[in-house]
């Protein structure tokens, strides 16, 4: 029994600085190298975004993320390869995905609204309680503050 040829993520860091015809062909290249001797699965653009941290003293990356069947080992090899040489892009990584993981989230798509709930009532606060206790052990005193907040169940501005 053959098993399914293993899914790979390649995260792309490309440098925004770098002209929009470099970074284009960087991608063209990347899939041509893919397609070569396996099947790319999906190309997400993840726009520009802020870093963590800077590289190279740039704070922002255009991300991209290619999804794709490996044919070869040994054209994983030459991907890396091919892109640690490449002027323009920040950094990169090729990941083997584990059989079952979700695909990618579609981080352009606009967000979904969540299923409307019934509106709670805001709860208005009466008071804080604190609770002080006094601990002897030999030698020494410790006072021990509990604090409690009380609340009404009454919506504001409804008389209690």
């Amino acid at each position: 029994m053959t098993l399914p040829a293993p899914t790979y993520d390649l995260v792309l860091m490309l440098d925004p600085q770098a002209e929009e015809e470099t970074r284009a062909k960087i991608l063209t290249d990347a899939r041509a190298a893919i397609e070569a001797q396996g099947e790319l699965l999906r190309q997400d653009d993840w726009g520009d975004r802020s870093l963590t941290y800077p590289i190279a003293r740039k704070a922002d990356a255009e991300y991209h993320l290619l999804q794709f069947h490996a044919g070869a080992p040994e054209m994983l090899g030459a991907l890396d390869r091919a892109l640690r040489i490449t002027d323009g892009i920040m950094r990169f990584r090729i990941i083997k995905l584990k059989p079952g993981v979700p695909d990618a989230p579609d981080v352009l798509a606009a967000p979904t609204e969540e299923p409307h709930s019934e509106p709670q009532a805001p709860v208005e606060t009466v008071a804080v309680v604190e609770t002080a206790t006094v601990v002897e052990t030999g030698a020494e005193t410790i006072e021990v503050v509990e604090a409690e907040v009380v609340e009404a169940d009454t919506e504001v501005g409804e008389p209690a």
